[in-house]
C-alpha cells in the first residue's frame, strides 16, 4: 500500500532531487517557462506554487526562507519585485502544464511548465 507516500523520486537520491527543484524552479523564473519531461514538471509544480505563496507575503522573513531554496540573487530580486506582486489577486494556480510531443530519443512525455500571464 502506497499511504502516505507522496511524490516522485524521479530515479535519484534526495540530494538530488533537491538539487534538481531548486534548479528547475530558478530557471521557471528566470525564463518563465521551461521544457522537461512531465513527470519533472508535475514534481515542479507544487514546489514553485509554494515558493510564490511564501513570496507574496514579501517580508524580511519570506525572503530568507525562499533564498534557501533560491540561491541566484538576480532571480530571488525578479521573484519578489515582478512575479510574487503580480499574483497577489490570485489564489494559488501560477503555473500550467502543456503536455508536449514525446522525446525522440527515448520516447520519454515531454512537457512545457510555464508561469500563467498576470491580468
Amino acid at each position: 500500500m502506497r499511504h502516505l507516500s507522496r511524490g516522485r523520486k524521479l530515479n535519484r537520491h534526495s540530494s538530488h532531487r533537491t538539487a534538481l527543484a531548486r534548479s528547475q524552479a530558478t530557471s521557471l523564473f528566470r525564463h518563465g517557462r521551461i521544457k522537461t519531461t512531465l513527470a519533472k514538471a508535475k514534481n515542479l509544480q507544487p514546489y514553485v506554487e509554494k515558493l510564490i505563496t511564501t513570496a507574496r507575503k514579501g517580508d524580511l522573513h519570506a525572503r530568507r526562507l525562499v533564498a534557501k531554496e533560491i540561491h541566484d540573487q538576480e532571480v530571488l530580486r525578479k521573484l519578489f519585485d515582478d512575479i510574487a506582486p503580480s499574483f497577489s489577486g490570485r489564489n494559488g494556480g501560477y503555473t500550467r502544464i502543456y503536455r508536449m510531443v514525446p522525446r525522440q530519443g527515448d520516447n520519454a512525455q515531454q512537457a512545457l511548465i510555464e508561469l500563467l500571464p498576470t491580468e
